[in-house]
């Protein structure tokens, strides 16, 4: 029974996903953010009982992927949508719901088929969870952002406009082109030949765990401060001090 074990976590997050691709698709993004966290709670698990229990195998390897690409690849992508048609809402229709299925009032602009570009976001995920499970570099650390980076980024934006009070970031999350911008420099990041540090600690040394310590620190202050606003810029964090740490390795 012990072998099952780190697969039943991967299933539970499938299971997750899944509730949260139906959250997303009928306009209830704030669930659906709270289901891909829960999603990607199973995830971190279902690695560690691998370890712990040495049961790591071929069968788990490739169903944590399908499970991620529900998770961490659909589910963002449904997301941005959402947002993207929620941003033209506020800028080109006064009534428009964004809710899956009313893209078409879009016919008669310039925008009909721009929010379908936040599905990029599935299509980039895949990609990366396919070419993670034969590239053999990628034991100890990353190469580009891991898909639950990005999905709790993408995620955590619907979070800024429903509980925070910051306008500069609510304005910015009401543009379409940043909502773009995001989309395209997320695909980018996550297909990226950038080495990215892991939270895996084979041990709890302060040498040798610098940058890990110095970005859990910083995302407990900026959670303290920011609230949900933190989320979103603890990724940009932890890619900032993924680069840092490259060029002093270099």
């Amino acid at each position: 029974m012990k072998k099952h074990i780190p697969n039943l976590f991967t299933l539970m997050n499938l299971f997750s996903g899944m509730i949260a691709v139906i959250m997303a698709a009928t306009d209830e993004l704030v669930l659906a953010a709270l289901f891909v966290f829960l999603g990607i709670f199973f995830d971190f698990f279902d690695g560690f009982f691998a370890r712990k229990f040495n049961v790591a195998g071929e069968l788990g390897k490739q169903l944590d992927s399908l499970a991620d690409v529900v998770t961490s690849g659909v589910v963002p992508g449904i997301i941005m949508f959402q947002l993207m048609l929620y941003a033209g809402k506020g800028q080109w229709f006064m009534e428009l719901s964004c809710e899956v299925g009313n893209w078409h009032e879009y016919q008669d602009t310039y925008y009909y088929f721009l929010p379908f570009s936040g599905l990029f976001i599935t299509l980039a995920a895949a990609y990366r969870l396919a070419n993670f499970n034969i590239d053999e570099r990628q034991t100890s650390s990353f190469i580009g952002l891991p898909t639950p980076a990005f999905s709790i980024f993408v995620v955590s934006l619907p979070l800024i406009l429903f509980y925070s009070d910051n306008s500069f970031f609510i304005a910015l999350l009401q543009n379409f082109y940043v909502l773009l911008g995001i989309t395209i420099l997320g695909c980018y990041m996550m297909n990226a030949e950038i080495p990215l540090f892991s939270l895996k600690f084979k041990n709890y040394k302060w040498k040798g765990n610098e940058t890990k310590y110095l970005f859990l620190l910083g995302t407990a202050i900026m959670l303290f401060s920011l609230q949900t606003v933190a989320i979103p810029l603890t990724i940009l964090l932890y890619v900032l001090l993924s680069v840092i740490e490259n060029r002093i390795k270099k």
